[in-house]
């Protein structure tokens, strides 16, 4: 999950990195109540960088101008992204600018801090003086300085640089990050530090150890696509599940949960049992049982159109009368369609009743094959078991047993293809 820069400048304010007074703002009309005193600089709240050359930070006198470039900044599109959030702060002067970064090294499997004397938005510049400390133990005081001295810093600017570093690797470590950047960290006339920017990346298999970052999501009506989706975190307006994808392409499991705890549980397991997942869909956890079976409708209908999926999972705990209506709701998904005279009619399900609700045709299990497992901690399993008779669903009561036979499938389903 990749933050935002007024929501990592958060997270630095609470670990005692310094920030500038600044205020998030979602309307126009915030800025007629703004806390800062001008002159301030507007900057668009996108997760791509160059915001700057792209017209994404202006410089404002008052209030007028203000409205001006705020209403400017939120009609420009950085990179296909529209900000939901500009963040109004206070100006600061520079004497000098550098480059801070501490990110997770997957294939040293190790933090590794990253330092420039050449900071800011000249990336060429800033590359070419990159240094660079692998953390082969435990982070002690001693590879900060050794950091800031490969930078070719001096005096107090060493000290400076190296507590700014102990903050960043506390919150590293804290929040289990995979990048802490601050791009530039600038130092006054006097001598002040001050991270005007901030990037942070978290590790999407922890965020069920810190609910308090699940707060930054924030709705976006982007939609999953028939492709792969990208590697960001995607939410959507109440009362629709959210989309986690996984960074690495190439698996072909799709998770189905209520709540985000629930679901990264399964995820973890799953990469425990070395499950390839191409990603998840949320359920609001607090979900009435008409608002769950809705969501799941949707959060399925969806999946369906991934073509990479062969195996999908469902992970939802809740009370057993809705337990039953999720399995019914499954149960309508998991039937071959009977297409005739241009309309489609489903046979009848084995329960007896017959599904009036429609939607558009969507391969059925028997033309593109799907495998469904499905985890419903209930007393008694049999009837949902038996209502599944002679379909390609598989349901379980314990999660781990659930987690094992998804596994099983998506790697029979892999052979199947090479």
């Amino acid at each position: 999950m990749d933050l935002l820069e007024y929501q990592a400048k958060e997270l630095f304010h609470q670990v005692g990195i310094p920030v500038l007074p600044s205020q998030p703002i979602a309307k126009l009309s915030e800025l007629k109540h703004l806390h800062i005193p001008y002159p301030v600089v507007l900057k668009s709240q996108v997760h791509s960088g160059g915001r700057g050359r792209a017209g994404g930070i202006r410089f404002v006198q008052n209030t007028i101008d203000a409205v001006a470039a705020a209403q400017a900044i939120f009609s420009l599109p950085i990179l296909k992204e529209y900000p939901e959030v500009i963040l109004a702060e206070a100006r600061y002067d520079a004497q000098e600018e550098f480059f801070l970064s501490i990110v997770l090294d997957y294939q040293l499997q190790r933090p590794v801090l990253m330092g420039s004397a050449k900071g800011g938005i000249d990336v060429e510049t800033l590359l070419k003086h990159t240094q660079k400390v692998v953390l082969h133990q435990g982070f002690s005081p001693f590879y900060a300085r050794r950091l800031a001295t490969k930078m070719g810093l001096q005096g107090r600017l060493i000290h400076g640089v190296s507590i700014i570093l102990e903050k960043m690797y506390q919150l590293f470590i804290e929040k289990d990050l995979d990048l802490v950047e601050i791009n530039p960290l600038a130092v006054s006339s006097s001598g002040e530090f001050m991270a005007l920017d901030g990037k942070i990346t978290v590790n999407d298999m922890a965020l069920s150890r810190h609910l308090d970052l699940l707060s930054f999501l924030k709705p976006r009506v982007d939609q999953p696509s028939s492709q792969t989706p990208q590697a960001t975190i995607v939410t959507t307006p109440p009362q629709k599940p959210c989309w986690l994808p996984a960074r690495e392409k190439g698996g072909n499991i799709g998770l189905i949960g209520n709540g985000f705890g629930l679901t990264l549980s399964s995820w973890d397991l799953m990469l425990e049992q070395k499950g390839e997942i191409l990603g998840a869909f949320v359920i609001e956890e607090k979900s009435s049982s008409k608002s769950l079976i809705k969501q799941l409708g949707i959060a399925i209908e969806k999946m369906l159109t991934v073509p990479d999926i062969k195996v999908i999972f469902i992970n939802i705990v809740t009370k057993h009368q809705t337990s039953e209506l999720v399995a019914q709701a499954l149960l309508d998904y998991c039937q071959p369609l009977v297409v005739t005279s241009g309309s489609e009619e489903r046979l009848p399900r084995p329960t007896g009743s017959n599904s009036t609700r429609q939607r558009p045709i969507t391969p059925s299990p028997m033309e593109n094959p799907i495998e469904w497992v499905i985890r419903l901690p209930v007393d008694d399993l049999q009837p949902i078991e038996e209502s599944f008779s002679g379909l390609s669903v598989n349901c379980f009561k314990e999660m781990m047993e659930a987690v094992k036979k998804t596994v099983a499938l998506s790697s029979q389903a892999s052979k199947r293809k090479s």
